[in-house]
């Protein structure tokens, strides 16, 4: 049990991170082109656009990946607690 509350503690995180820092280096590359990032799109535009939080677009990836990794803290507490056999 403790192996897999730790990978369901530290897995959603890094998906996160990942996903998050890949939209990044779009919005910074559409930047340094001169362009505003239209968040709800995903696209480079010529007008600026509203910033749309990461939790307005995704709300299930990011509520979904924080409730797997408190599942995985509670698991892993389980596991340090039982003794094993």
């Amino acid at each position: 049990m403790l192996k897999l509350g730790l990978l369901l503690l530290i897995l959603p995180i890094f998906a996160l991170m990942g996903v998050y820092f890949w939209e990044l280096g779009d919005v910074r590359a559409c930047t340094l082109d001169g362009g505003y990032w239209d968040y709800q799109v995903g696209t480079c535009r010529e007008a600026p656009q509203p910033f749309v939080s990461w939790l307005e677009r995704y709300p299930l990836l990011v509520n979904g990946g924080m409730l797997l990794s408190v599942a995985g803290m509670a698991m892993c507490m389980v596991g340090l607690y039982v003794k094993r056999r």
